[in-house]
């Protein structure tokens, strides 16, 4: 007896969009998670959409009449997710639970969060630590930096912010967690 079930594909790095719709044209039925996230780049703020599971996507087969040969050459795919050597099936339920919680717009959690530390990166105050207080519009935000001895809130240009201890980050053009998302 058949039965359609979920399975994961595993997907080239940052082709998740490209797995799905080249599956997609092979008629298969699938189905991609993704969050709504604001992105900073060259200081203004784009609304996108990321993967939920970054490097998968589900894809329902049906275990005895679907030919999975395709799969593993359609273009940004690496493989079925396996245990065993046995393609795994996902419980419909779980599938299910993933597309409520979506559905109901679970809160956004920002790139960076008030308190916490950052670096400027440009102009006189490079290299100086900070703590980011607020955004101050689309392109600034606020931070609270020790000035010769007095706290002082002053305004920067965003790209020229990065959280501290990640010396190869400024501002995102691409979170590496898709629920840390630029305010």
């Amino acid at each position: 007896m058949s039965q359609r079930r979920w399975y994961v594909i595993q997907c080239k790095r940052r082709e998740e969009f490209r797995a799905l719709e080249h599956l997609e044209r092979q008629e298969f039925s699938c189905y991609l998670p993704t969050l709504a996230v604001v992105k900073r780049r060259n200081g203004r703020k784009l609304d996108e959409r990321e993967p939920l599971f970054p490097g998968y996507v589900f894809v329902r087969l049906d275990d005895a009449s679907d030919n999975w040969r395709p799969i593993r050459s359609t273009r940004g795919v690496i493989q079925i997710v396996q245990f065993s050597e046995h393609p795994l099936p996902v419980q419909d339920e779980i599938v299910e639970i993933i597309r409520q919680r979506l559905a109901g717009n679970p809160p956004r959690i920002p790139y960076l969060r008030s308190g916490e530390r950052v670096v400027i990166t440009e102009g006189g105050f490079a290299n100086l630590e900070a703590i980011f207080v607020a955004d101050d519009g689309d392109k600034r935000v606020m931070l609270l930096m020790n000035i010769l001895g007095s706290e002082q809130t002053l305004s920067f240009l965003a790209v020229n912010v990065r959280k501290s201890g990640n010396p190869d980050a400024a501002w995102p053009t691409q979170p590496s967690n898709p629920q840390h998302v630029a305010r």
